[in-house]
């Protein structure tokens, strides 16, 4: 499916789709956000193996994710969405040798939910309108409020560079023009109703997909007393 990079002047009267993914992900974005899972890592009651088997997750979906962008880009059908700046996997691999040595990927533990999700993902296939929702999902998430995970991971388990540079973006130095132009980016897709409809259900999807991930590893990692910065 394709897409081009400027709006029909009749429809600039259209609530911008960054505007539509905002309102139509709110509750997804706060239940999500609520889960038992972050709440107890984001203060501090979890430890180290908790947010290694995190990123193991992550590496998974964005590996999914930036092959289906890089297929999108090969082809001219990512409408400027991919940019090389937001890449992921060689920053989750730089933590996950660092969190769990240098044979991290015999210790790769992807969760069923990880894999439904992952699955998801490969179905973009050549579709902009739900790689959009996907990548709206996730990068605009890590440019946001990943800043304070990185700040919480950083308080509550010690860390200081290594092991958290999932959260940095060297190749941007102003976080929020950056994420400025990336709705722009998104309000320019040249998408009709059910296009524009697909990519806000799609996002709901990718919040639903994250919640489930957030349970599971809420299964396996739970609070316990001793949690915290020493632990890990």
């Amino acid at each position: 499916m394709t897409a081009t990079a400027v709006r029909p002047a009749d429809e600039a009267t259209v609530v911008p789709l960054s505007v539509a993914l905002r309102e139509g992900t709110r509750a997804e974005h706060e239940t999500a956000e609520r889960s038992g899972f972050v709440e107890q890592l984001m203060g501090g009651r979890l430890d180290r193996s908790a947010y290694a088997a995190l990123a193991v997750q992550q590496h998974a979906f964005y590996t999914a994710l930036e092959q289906a962008g890089a297929r999108l880009k090969a082809a001219g059908l990512d409408s400027a969405l991919v940019f090389d700046e937001l890449t992921r996997v060689p920053a989750i691999e730089a933590d996950l040798q660092f969190l769990l040595g240098p044979d991290w990927r015999e210790q790769l533990v992807v969760l069923p939910a990880t894999r439904a999700y992952v699955a998801r993902l490969e179905a973009c296939q050549d579709d902009v309108a739900l790689y959009a929702a996907h990548a709206y999902t996730r990068y605009l998430g890590d440019l946001s409020g990943g800043q304070i995970i990185k700040r919480m991971m950083q308080r509550h388990y010690g860390f200081e560079q290594d092991g958290i540079s999932f959260y940095d973006f060297p190749q941007i130095h102003k976080l929020k023009p950056f994420k400025d132009v990336y709705r722009e980016r998104l309000d320019a897709l040249a998408f009709d109703d059910e296009q524009r409809a697909r990519v806000v259900e799609e996002a709901r999807t990718a919040f639903v997909l994250n919640q489930a991930v957030f349970r599971e590893l809420g299964d396996l990692h739970r609070a316990t007393s001793d949690a915290g910065r020493t632990v890990g």
